[in-house]
């Protein structure tokens, strides 16, 4: 189909993107790192197209449904979500450091999507427990949540790494990344979005569960794995506001949680539950 076409072109897309901000750091090339930016907003704007596409196309096959309900839709948005707001940020700070650490993640959510034999991208039916109003809202926002964390991720990254380099001088690569308190402030305002983000996912998944299976929480092991995460990130932002936390304690709790958030997202659609779908 033209969508699946399309989002496989973009992975590609998203992979000269982040070749194109790596060389622009290790060169010191500024035209290499807006190369980058075009070819992010390329990737993004043709992964909306296939989305809308794709969509489109379920209710002309008489399925009609949001394009969520299986492991290949949600890494697909998953990509879409990490990239929208990479780009918000990259707009609002107006440095294009942060896509060297941030678009990989999005290539390869996509490149495992299009190019992983055990994934399907066909557009199926939903089973009867995904009928549902409340399937849009809830991976949308749990959804928006696992691309904070994993914008924050990034952060940390940068953020250990610039600790290397104290005199901010001697490396070249180094002495792009933006200064550590810009980092370490960046980094909590992400993780604030994806905990807030997370919460309305939990509470609209609980909503979605009752009246699917009858209970609000089952302790499914994708629920159980969700609370988990959302206990770390809770944390982290309690250590920060009450005990004053920041800098290295925060990007190393900001990258256990983020590694939770994939253990939520991909570890436990392999175990027996109600979410075993995701599969």
């Amino acid at each position: 189909m033209i969508d699946s076409i399309i989002l496989s072109y973009t992975t590609f897309v998203y992979f000269a993107a982040f070749m194109l901000y790596l060389l622009a750091m290790v060169m010191n090339r500024e035209l290499l790192a807006r190369l980058g930016t075009y070819a992010s907003l390329i990737g993004l704007t043709a992964q909306t197209v296939a989305i809308i596409l794709r969509w489109v196309a379920s209710y002309r096959m008489g399925i009609g449904h949001a394009p969520f309900s299986n492991l290949y839709e949600s890494l697909i948005f998953f990509a879409w979500t990490l990239m929208l707001l990479y780009m918000i940020v990259e707009w609002r700070t107006r440095n294009r450091t942060f896509g060297t650490f941030v678009t990989p993640l999005a290539f390869l959510a996509m490149a495992y999507a299009s190019f992983s034999p055990n994934i399907s991208s066909h557009i199926q039916p939903l089973i009867p427990a995904l009928k549902s109003n409340w399937l849009i809202s809830h991976v949308i926002t749990c959804f928006f949540g696992y691309a904070a964390f994993g914008v924050s991720f990034g952060l940390s990254i940068m953020y250990l790494l610039k600790r290397l380099d104290a005199s901010e001088k001697k490396n070249i690569f180094l002495k792009l990344i933006p200064p550590r308190g810009i980092l370490d402030d960046l980094n909590y305002q992400m993780m604030v979005i994806g905990f807030l983000m997370l919460t309305l996912g939990i509470i609209t998944g609980s909503v979605w569960a009752h009246s699917a299976w009858g209970s609000y929480w089952s302790w499914d092991p994708k629920e159980t794995w969700s609370l988990i995460t959302w206990l770390i990130y809770a944390a982290v932002i309690h250590s920060r506001m009450v005990r004053g936390w920041k800098g290295k304690k925060i990007a190393i709790l900001s990258m256990v949680g983020f590694f939770c958030v994939l253990f939520t997202y991909f570890g436990v659609n392999y175990l027996a539950g109600l979410h075993s779908y995701a599969q």
